[in-house]
């Protein structure tokens, strides 16, 4: 695969040109793709760019945009094979002219190009020009060998293919050779780092790997649809590299060790639907539908993982009671021998910072982690001396932070069946009495949470002090307040963009050359557009006349507390009327519907009546439960 490429600008054409090998061209007229062997002469240049990697295309109003990496950033290697984080990108527009579009196109053309930056920009991405990030250890080593001999695109897993909508154009021309141009990119979490115990150093990191499929964020994205996708499904790979012990450290792995491990939303039809309130309303559809659909789930799931082991997370009571309900029903109808369910009340079993409590889970599942096992493949002889035989699937509401403390203290116990198996653990030491490699797992651990956390809700995963310290602290609480605070915030005022982002970049949403398309212009009523600034004004004079009690001018205590008690009422005033009209003041996505709640299992389901858009809403079609 092409690493290094010159990219020519020119009034007629982009000239992707790599070190050796022919060019490609792009029409910027017709966006045709063709090969070529020349170079544009210098008097026909514009400009001239460095590009790592093409993204590929993307059509909007103007016709098709080029996303292109500009910056790398390596971060380690397997195999000896680097792996990179995208550390740039530019967006290229292929049409020069405009004027062709109306102003309402031309204005969301940008709003458009806006998204794909937000997206580009706010998501952590990497590659590999001949490493399959895409695929675990044990994946790859069973491949046969002309698998292998594919392109990497071709061996790609499509679910972590995350730009495999925007290199559509590529994966579709007709000459073989764009397949050098096609760069299959990661969306996730990557980290490798040198690590030493008794004197013997290997390389030890997670791969973590975002599924594409029912992309979106927190609360305009729960559950499953009816092909068996779930939300924020995430699988993450802990791999060990190990070279014999040799203190090298350009470590190939002569040895690779990997464990695998799922998360995923509940795998039933329900949402919950922001109204400014802190607790969302629940909602949970129609059970017979939920089956079908994780029938489908599973099925997938066995395919590629084998038995699934399934903890869940949530409250046995409170809120949560009826979600946990609706997931036990739902696999105790499956009736399938191959799947194994526990629910671990999280909070209740480590309730007033009694984490080492987690351990009891641990104990629970010990047995089966057991006959679980685990990949270890001999890169030498091309062989596979273990395999890991199923999967623990965890999950809590949003399978962010009490997901993520489980699957590293799972993740921790395999493995110390890992290192004593390589001899670089004794069978008698524990790997939590190795502090400095302890402080390395759990920062990389603590890191990942944050990296699959901001994608989904916006902020840093909550509970991170527990796994980078090992306890947990006060002053982790403090930090957890302020990032669901944040939550808070973004999930209600910023997520509708954010949600437009995912479906424009992913291909949920296409832009129809001869149709128009929502408008993101606001339809708010002017009551719903003025009460911020009322209450920002209202707050505003509150706090001015509590630090400079004289500013308004009355002289006795009598009117000025009147005068205090008004701008109050105001502020209260203003804030129930926010909450008693709440989804109004939600910012919603405007490019894909979100389905209806009274048939939300049908596929494309998105009608006028009854989508999740606040104005549609009754109390009818959110019954409380």
């Amino acid at each position: 695969m092409h690493q290094n490429l010159k990219l020519y600008i020119t009034r007629k054409a982009y000239v992707l040109a790599p070190e050796t090998g022919s060019n490609l061209a792009v029409d910027r007229d017709t966006g045709a793709l063709e090969l070529t062997e020349t170079i544009p002469a210098a008097s026909e240049q514009e400009n001239t760019l460095n590009v790592y990697g093409l993204l590929g295309f993307i059509k909007l109003w103007a016709g098709d945009y080029m996303l292109t990496i500009t910056r790398r950033e390596q971060i380690g290697a397997i195999q000896g094979k680097s792996i990179y984080r995208v550390g740039g990108f530019q967006i290229l527009p292929l049409a020069q002219d405009l004027s062709k579009l109306d102003e309402e196109q031309k204005s969301q053309e940008q709003t458009f190009v806006n998204l794909l930056e937000s997206h580009l920009k706010n998501n952590t991405f990497y590659f590999s020009y001949d490493y399959d990030l895409t695929q675990s250890i044990q994946r790859q080593a069973q491949f046969s060998s002309e698998k292998l001999a594919e392109p990497l695109y071709k061996r790609a897993d499509e679910r972590f293919f995350w730009n495999r909508f925007v290199a559509s154009k590529l994966i579709d021309a007709r000459f073989d050779v764009s397949t050098l141009f096609i760069l299959p990119v990661l969306q996730g979490f990557v980290e490798l780092d040198q690590c030493k115990i008794n004197d013997k150093t290997f390389a030890w990191g997670l791969i973590t790997r975002r599924s594409r499929h029912r992309p979106g964020t927190r609360y305009f994205s729960r559950g499953i649809d009816a092909q068996g996708h779930v939300s924020n499904f995430v699988e993450t790979e802990q791999i060990v590299l190990y070279d014999g012990g040799a203190l090298d450290e350009n470590i190939v792995g002569e040895v690779e060790l990997s464990y695998v491990q799922t998360r995923g939303s509940i795998p039933v039809f329900w949402a919950q639907v922001i109204n400014l309130k802190y607790t969302p309303r629940l909602w949970i559809g129609e059970s017979r539908k939920s089956l079908a659909a994780a029938r489908a789930h599973f099925d997938e799931q066995i395919r590629i993982y084998g038995p699934q082991i399934l903890v869940n997370l949530i409250n046995k009571k409170g809120y949560e009671l009826p979600m946990g309900q609706a997931y036990a029903r739902t696999v105790e109808q499956l009736n399938d021998p191959r799947i194994y369910y526990t629910h671990f009340d999280f909070h209740s079993e480590c309730s007033k910072m009694r984490w080492n409590r987690i351990q009891l889970l641990v104990d629970q599942l010990k047995d089966r982690l057991n006959e679980q096992g685990y990949t270890f493949y001999d890169t030498a002889e091309k062989s596979l001396r273990r395999t890991q035989t199923s999967v623990v699937r965890s999950n809590c509401m949003d399978c962010l932070d009490r997901t993520n403390v489980v699957q590293s203290t799972l993740a921790r116990h395999v493995l110390t069946l890992q290192l004593r198996e390589l001899g670089i653990l004794e069978a008698n030491q524990k790997l939590e009495d190795q502090q400095e490699f302890m402080h390395s797992y759990r920062n990389v651990w603590a890191d990942n949470a944050d990296g699959v956390s901001c994608v989904y809700s916006g902020t840093g995963a909550l509970k991170t002090d527990f796994t980078r310290t090992g306890s947990r602290t006060k002053a982790g609480a403090l930090k957890d307040l302020q990032n669901s605070i944040t939550r808070y915030v973004k999930n209600n005022f910023l997520d509708g963009n954010r949600q437009d982002s995912f479906d424009l970049f992913l291909g949920q949403y296409r832009l129809e050359q001869n149709h128009a398309t929502s408008s993101f212009v606001s339809s708010k009523a002017l009551r719903v557009r003025v009460v911020p600034y009322i209450l920002m004004f209202a707050l505003f004079m509150l706090v001015l006349n509590v630090i400079r009690p004289n500013y308004s001018g009355f002289q006795s205590y009598t009117s000025y507390f009147l005068l205090l008690l008004f701008w109050v009422s105001v502020l209260i005033s203003g804030v129930r009327f926010a909450l008693k009209h709440g989804d109004e003041f939600v910012q919603w996505p405007h490019l894909v519907k979100l389905p209806s709640t009274d048939d939300v299992s049908e596929p494309g389901s998105f009608t006028e009546k009854g989508n999740m858009s606040p104005p549609e809403i009754t109390k009818e079609e959110f019954p409380s439960i």
